[in-house]
């Protein structure tokens, strides 16, 4: 990939010195709050509950450390991060029977700061409908969207973009925070034919594309700009925001890389409940317990938390006897209803070179576009290559509905986006040229809705406006009968790598689920799940504002139950 030794090597980030690399450098393994898993949600509880000087906490991450790592940082380059690399836990799907048995690789973060700091880096609420279908579901109203906005407020710290061009008219000020932790910002580079036809496109077809001023605004129908937790330029992560300097110096924040937590250890029963004393960690081929006197809390991510749930002994008793495990607790629900939303790409050759090639397709500009950076975190790596979103619904005469109720949440709730790039970035398949691209990601309608997000697309570049300007899509996906399209989108769709819903939280006399709505996992006490296996359905959104959002509400919980 071009100047990927240059980028390697050009640059290294301070170290802090509460993040630790062995083990032996802790000053104990008895903290008041064990945190496993140093991802988007736990380093978020394991900042909120040291504001706490009382509170003692040791998070346990199992990848390596953030710092230093310069293709997370720019912004540009996150596709280097991904596998098979360090960064990577490098996962595979069992063979997808829907898919014509396609066993597919699945993007998850090995690395301080979790997904947030190898993930797309798209600031995606989803609907109103979303949280108000959650509170509905666990009958906490303290999940509902007038009450968790709060939350997404605490998280958010809106900054100006890389260019500090003026973003008036790009966003919409009243529902953003500028006092949070992660920053998020607006396309941070011009690309301004791009711009201009998009927007334009806008008001040429405003009843499939109507501008919608901010797409976070609970009622995200409509195109609008791409919001990203970018900020200055460089990738703003949960390990670069909730680890920064001021936070690690706290003495009683401890946290330790390297380290793979394997299961909970020392249970025992109090009052019909099953309490756990610590867990069980490796660091290299060592084991080690840590012990934990107030709260155990588990944020290693909808992969990981139920993997650890169940070498522990939680989840259900079918599975666990076969393989040997005995039960301490039987929770059937854990580690399934997973869901992901399917992605796949369409692409368009056009006649104007201000798109991505012009960087990836030319040493000498991709060697300027870095220095660049390096010097002053601006130009074209100070963002990734989408710039706009639109989320659209189907037709509601639509004839999926004749045998499918609608999943959406609410009349509001998207059940298609499109996320609109200039190019097609920097590993493309279509050789030399410039290009556009969308990404198309849609809801459980699988087929159904991917075929008409793909026309929606089609239908978006027969704009007048880019009559002057688009050569032709790169496949002919326009002209070819149904069954050959559904073969080209089995072949073609990828994970979204949101994926939720492992150990879900239901009410608390529900019979299935595996959290109470204050996330307290089923039968057991000072025990949590905190991430994003406990969302009950999959949000009409990227899932990192979302986790955010539940990290800082859960702290605020654990909080009120320890102070």
């Amino acid at each position: 990939m071009l100047g990927r030794a240059l980028v390697t090597l050009a640059y290294l980030a301070p170290c802090f010195c509460k993040v630790y690399e062995d083990v032996a450098q802790l000053p104990g393994l008895s903290y008041d709050f064990i945190v496993a898993g140093g991802g988007t949600a736990g380093l978020v509880v394991a900042n909120r509950l040291t504001e706490n000087s009382k509170f003692k906490v040791l998070v346990l991450e199992a990848g390596v450390s953030n710092v230093g790592v310069l293709d997370s940082e720019i912004p540009f380059l996150v596709g280097n991060l991904f596998g098979p690399t360090i960064y990577e836990w490098n996962y595979t799907t069992t063979p997808q029977s829907g898919l014509n048995g396609r066993v597919l690789s699945y993007p998850r973060a090995h690395m301080l700061g979790g997904c947030s700091s190898h993930n797309g880096m798209v600031y995606s609420r989803g609907s109103a409908d979303d949280f108000n279908r959650y509170a509905d579901l666990t009958g906490e109203p303290g999940w509902s969207w007038d009450q968790i906005l709060l939350y997404f407020f605490k998280n958010e710290k809106i900054s100006a973009p890389a260019d500090h061009h003026n973003i008036q008219g790009q966003f919409n000020p009243s529902v953003h925070s500028t006092k949070g932790v992660t920053s998020v910002s607006l396309p941070g580079f011009d690309w301004p034919i791009f711009y201009h036809k998009v927007l334009q496109t806008t008001k040429e077809l405003p009843e499939e594309f109507p501008f919608n001023l901010d797409t976070n605004s609970g009622k995200p129908l409509g195109l609008g700009w791409r919001q990203s937790t970018i900020g200055d330029g460089t990738r703003s992560s949960s390990a670069t925001s909730y680890l920064a300097s001021e936070f690690t110096q706290r003495e009683n924040l401890h946290v330790l890389v390297h380290a793979q937590v394997s299961q909970l250890v020392d249970p025992s029963n109090v009052a019909g409940k099953v309490v756990f004393g610590g867990v069980r960690f490796s660091q290299g081929a060592s084991q080690f317990t840590a012990k934990a006197t107030k709260e155990i809390i588990l944020s290693a991510g909808t992969v990981g938390t139920p993997n650890i749930l169940m070498h522990s002994g939680i989840g259900d008793q079918t599975i666990l006897k076969p393989l040997g495990i005995p039960t301490v607790l039987d929770l059937p629900s854990v580690g399934k209803g997973v869901q992901d939303h399917p992605f796949f790409s369409a692409v368009w050759s056009v006649n104007f070179t201000q798109t991505l090639e012009s960087i990836t397709q030319n040493t000498t500009r991709f060697d300027e576009a870095f220095a660049e950076w390096n010097k002053s975190h601006t130009g074209p790596f100070a963002m990734l290559g989408p710039t706009h979103i639109a989320w659209l619904r189907l037709d509601p005469n639509s004839s999926i509905f004749e045998n499918f109720t609608d999943p959406s949440a609410g009349q509001d709730t998207p059940h298609i986006e499109l996320s609109f790039s200039p190019g097609v970035g920097l590993a493309p398949l279509t050789g030399p040229g410039n290009f556009l691209s969308i990404g198309v990601v849609a809801s459980d309608f699988d087929l159904f809705t991917l075929r008409e997000a793909l026309k929606s697309a089609q239908r978006f570049f027969k704009a007048p406006v880019w009559q002057d300007a688009i050569i032709g899509p790169t496949q002919n996906l326009e002209n070819i009968t149904t069954d050959a399209l559904d073969a080209f989108i089995r072949n073609a769709v990828t994970p979204s790598s949101h994926l939720v819903g492992s150990a879900v939280m239901s009410a608390r006399d529900a019979e299935d689920g595996v959290v109470i709505p204050d996330l307290l996992i089923k039968g057991a006490r000072a025990l949590r799940i905190i991430d994003a296996s406990v969302f009950p359905i999959i949000p009409s959104a990227h899932t990192q504002a979302a986790t955010y959002a539940v990290a800082e509400r859960a702290a605020d919980l654990i909080k009120q139950r320890w102070m």
